[in-house]
């Protein structure tokens, strides 16, 4: 991959209103250093909201403040499975606190991981149960994090009782695997995986064309996992319309009906207030 590819600025993606980015982490110094222009393109793309996801106490309360500096953007403040690990005395409580915090949405990332060694596994079901327990207690939904461990996600889900009010975010599964989420009350987001022509993803096309119209929502996972055609350059909340808008065609409904679906779902899930949405200039509030 080469270093011009990477830095080369991408040009504007086709616009597609409303939509509302779920999943960015904003607090990625890829993403801060910029985070006015990048806002500002993403609204003239058609993106009206964008949901900033903590990894971290240190990230959480990184996207809470941006959160409280631009109108439009919202923050979910927890700890990722990977994470867990490096986690100090303290840092808990810290989430636990920011979780009352204005601006502050949904708990997460949170859930599994078996891709990657860093944390024991104990170590994460213990982690991804306080924050089952704390979205219970504060009623926000959980931003769900699961790699090669959806039976064990599917399983804690399960045995803390009743729907769960959450989104499976940046689903890699099966149709399978989808509808065990959505039996238990979940909504499944896609993300720029859906875009790519590899041919080992014909299982998730047939999931993203199988989900019910008011259980799907989008992401970028910005910085991460920029969609076709922009794929291998860094990702940002604009880029949401090329996973919308493969969405469209996989499900065969006009683009701006799958764009007002989502958003519905969106608002209706971590309750966005319509009126709250991000500007052309993207201006931060004075702090």
């Amino acid at each position: 991959m080469s270093t011009s590819k990477q830095t080369s600025k991408p040009g504007p993606p086709p616009p597609l209103e409303p939509l509302v980015d779920t999943h960015a982490h904003l607090d990625d110094a890829r993403l801060r250093t910029e985070l006015g222009e990048i806002l500002g393109r993403a609204r003239r793309a058609g993106v009206v909201q964008v949901v900033a996801i903590g990894t971290t106490a240190a990230d959480s309360a990184d996207v809470v403040a941006i959160a409280g500096e631009h109108p439009g953007v919202f923050a979910a403040v927890g700890f990722q499975p990977n994470n867990v690990v490096d986690a100090v005395d303290g840092d808990w409580e810290r989430i636990v606190g920011l979780a009352s915090a204005p601006r502050v949405v949904a708990l997460g990332e949170t859930g599994l991981d078996r891709h990657w060694d860093r944390t024991p596994f104990p170590l994460q079901q213990e982690w991804f149960q306080r924050h089952i327990d704390l979205a219970r207690e504060r009623d926000l939904p959980l931003v769900i994090h699961c790699r090669e461990c959806e039976a064990d996600v599917a399983a804690q889900l399960a045995a803390a009782g009743g729907p769960v009010r959450g989104v499976l975010h940046s689903f890699t599964g099966t149709p399978e695997q989808a509808e065990t989420f959505l039996s238990l009350g979940l909504h499944i987001s896609f993300a720029g995986m859906l875009t790519f022509a590899n041919k080992g993803l014909e299982a998730l096309r047939e999931a993203a064309a199988a989900v019910p119209l008011d259980r799907l929502l989008v992401e970028t996972d910005s910085p991460y996992l920029a969609p076709h055609p922009l794929r291998g350059r860094g990702n940002e909340p604009a880029f949401v319309t090329w996973t919308a808008r493969k969405l469209a065609e996989l499900r065969g409904i006009p683009e701006r009906d799958l764009a007002l679906a989502v958003t519905a779902n969106a608002r209706s899930l971590f309750r966005l207030p319509e009126s709250d949405a991000l500007a052309p200039t993207a201006a931060g509030r004075t702090r």
